[in-house]
């Protein structure tokens, strides 16, 4: 019995088709830092579909009414991740505290054991336990389900993309989608990209391969509807319902070709805005959210942090405090998630551009920087 496939650290696929996975170390929902609760939930008993809610914590006592809520896809490339990881955490958690917003994570099940279709149902069942949870949940009271958003990263950011789809299609989806935004989305075909020729044989490529070639059904290419857009069959009036989107590509990411077309492609085909951002100078997150790290590391990289908090006070850092402080990880990997999602400048620029900015049909090109600490996020023109 041989090793067919392997994320090192993560999973080994076997010839025999078993499949060993690595366990890693998970934050418990009440691992948060004042200014947000979490707790976990059961979606579906039956598959099954876990999840983990945020809640900013003056909601509980605030009068301003419901909040908006936002349903979050965590990447792994369909076969490894999880909302409860450390860096999901912290990232979902300042992101409800400064969006204002509920946030619902899910776990959906992996491939290669669970292969697509399945995560696009699994998560589709999440808009479904919005409005009948399987227990009376009062965090859920204050959702307003006329306001939610699919966000995710990765193949996270593509799952939204086809839950999206799905909502549309199935015309009778229980709360209504405001928008998408998708950090680093991950589609694919098999006519490559200029930047996929150019470095076929580097790890990262190969990497994007494997997980396509474990992740779609069996007899399949990458040209199956869930990898490559263009092959969904959507009506002309399916697409007059699409809602408005917001994509963020990454500046040295070899898959930031694939963003920019996905965003022309929605934008050429839907009635909504679409905008293109652009994180110059990081990488795609495709290292998973959960490697442990020493203790110095952790200390060294915690006092950048906290002084970046002195020179903010009140915003959101990634200060992580507690248990997860005490084992000594961070949890994310230094070329992706460590310098990008854990950044409040990324959260500011999904809250200014996705929550801030109804959408009233397409609107004229425009540039907008996002600005902080040296890190531009740009608007794209399309």
């Amino acid at each position: 019995m041989s090793i067919i496939a392997e994320a090192p650290n993560y999973l080994q696929v076997f010839s025999d088709g078993t499949v060993k996975r690595f366990s890693q170390e998970l934050i418990v929902a009440s691992s948060t830092d004042g200014l947000y609760m979490a707790k976990d939930v059961v979606i579906d008993p039956s598959k099954p579909i876990t999840g983990r809610l945020f809640l900013p914590t003056e909601a509980l006592t605030s009068k301003q009414g419901q909040l908006p809520v936002v349903v979050y896809f965590h990447g792994g490339g369909f076969c490894i991740g999880s909302t409860t990881w450390l860096g999901y955490h912290v990232f979902l958690g300042g992101l409800s505290t400064e969006a204002r917003a509920i946030i619902l994570s899910v776990d959906y099940r992996l491939a290669p054991e669970n292969r697509l279709p399945t995560a696009y149902f699994d998560c589709y069942c999440a808009l479904e336990w919005l409005t009948n949870p399987i227990d009376a949940d009062p965090w859920i009271e204050l959702a307003d389900l006329s306001r939610v958003f699919l966000s995710g990263d990765s193949a996270g950011g593509n799952i939204a993309h086809n839950v999206a789809i799905q909502s549309i299609k199935k015309n009778d989806c229980p709360v209504k989608i405001s928008g998408l935004l998708l950090i680093h989305p991950y589609f694919g075909s098999e006519k490559r990209t200029a930047q996929e020729i150019a470095h076929e044989q580097a790890d990262d490529v190969m990497m994007n391969d494997m997980f396509w070639r474990l992740s779609i059904p069996e007899g399949s290419n990458r040209d199956y509807f869930g990898c490559n857009y263009e092959m969904a069959e959507i009506s002309t009036d399916e697409w007059s319902k699409f809602p408005r989107v917001v994509v963020f590509v990454a500046g040295l990411d070899f898959l930031m070709e694939r963003g920019v077309m996905y965003a022309r492609f929605i934008e050429k085909n839907s009635k909504e805005e679409v905008k293109l951002i652009e994180a110059k100078a990081e990488k795609h997150p495709s290292k998973a959210m959960g490697e442990i790290r020493d203790n110095d590391a952790y200390e060294e990289e915690l006092l950048d942090y906290e002084e970046e908090e002195e020179k903010a006070p009140g915003s959101f850092t990634a200060k992580v405090n507690g248990e997860a402080g005490k084992k000594g990880y961070v949890g994310i990997h230094s070329s992706g998630f460590r310098d990008f999602l854990l950044k409040p400048e990324l959260l500011r620029a999904i809250v200014d551009s996705g929550f801030e900015h109804p959408s009233e049909g397409k609107s004229s090109s425009h540039l907008r920087r996002y600005s902080a600490n040296g890190d531009n996020y740009v608007v794209l023109c399309l």
